[in-house]
């Protein structure tokens, strides 16, 4: 199986599914499960399940999917024990084979309270996984890196990396790091929407968060942003460099540049501003993105 064949050239980030699981709802009948057998017969290749999720919460989309690959995205790797996860990952490989990635990361200070060493801690729990009782083999598993390091740890003890909040030129450089092999799939925000002080304001809106956590804003200015850029949702030049706006035909094109500066896969979530699951704009973009490898 080529890594194009697993992972699809396009798949959806949706927290949806993981809210729903943790606030006890239900995700196997109405439209939590219709939703995901659309994507699944859309033809997505891999549904990525945001917003910190266990690795049991892949269970119920597997279940309510015949074909797509389902992915965490990420585990936050202080929540959970390698152990126990190991042994989850395991009970899901023998249900279903080959659908499951584990997706890997080290969330962030301000949201864990023993934050501490972040690289370190990664290598340490990649070694846990590595000696568990039914270990998780590296290539079913992707690290959540941004910077130079954990990107190189990411090539060597593991998948790849799906990075989060990037730009093309992160992407392009990423690619140059993890070298010809490793999968490259970085998350892809898209507002589908033309009128642009609408879309600008749901890209701030759904910015905002992002913009206090360290580890994002640190990555920006890396490449080339400064604290300016981050007042008030994100200036204009930030926002453009990291959503896609506009019709179809607009996201496409900026998914090109991602796909063209080296990934292997794009992992889009859509913004609207409001809660739910934006099955209208997955079907539009079905039909504009290159959802076939």
């Amino acid at each position: 199986m080529s890594r194009h064949d697993r992972w699809g050239r396009i798949g959806v980030w949706s927290s949806a599914w993981t809210e729903a699981q943790r606030s006890g709802g239900e995700v196997l009948t109405g439209e939590f499960a219709d939703a995901a057998a659309e994507l699944d017969d859309l033809g997505y290749g891999t549904l990525w399940l945001g917003g910190s999720p266990a690795v049991t919460y892949a269970r119920p989309l597997l279940l309510t999917t015949s074909r797509m690959t389902v992915a965490t995205g990420i585990l936050s790797i202080w929540q959970h024990g390698a152990a126990e996860v190991a042994a989850q990952r395991a009970d899901l490989e023998r249900e279903f084979p080959g659908r499951f990635v584990l997706g890997l990361g080290v969330s962030h200070s301000k949201l864990t309270e023993n934050y501490a060493h972040p690289y370190t801690a990664m290598a340490e729990y990649l070694t846990a996984l590595d000696s568990a009782a039914e270990p998780v083999p590296a290539h079913d598993r992707v690290l959540a890196a941004l910077g130079p390091r954990m990107l190189a740890l990411a090539r060597v003890r593991a998948a790849g990396a799906h990075p989060y909040l990037v730009t093309p030129e992160h992407t392009a450089r990423a690619r140059e790091i993890l070298g010809a092999e490793a999968v490259l799939a970085p998350e892809f925000k898209a507002v589908l929407d033309t009128d642009s002080d609408r879309a600008r304001a749901a890209a701030r809106g759904h910015l905002a968060l992002y913009l206090q956590l360290p580890n994002y804003t640190s990555n920006l200015l890396r490449w080339g942003f400064t604290e300016d850029d981050f007042r008030d949702g994100g200036s204009d030049r930030l926002l453009d460099a990291v959503f896609a706006m506009g019709d179809e035909t607009a996201v496409a094109r900026r998914a090109a540049a991602y796909l063209d500066a080296g990934a292997d896969h794009l992992a889009v979530q859509v913004v609207t501003g409001e809660p739910g699951l934006p099955r209208e704009q997955w079907r539009r973009l079905a039909g504009a993105l290159p959802l076939e490898a």
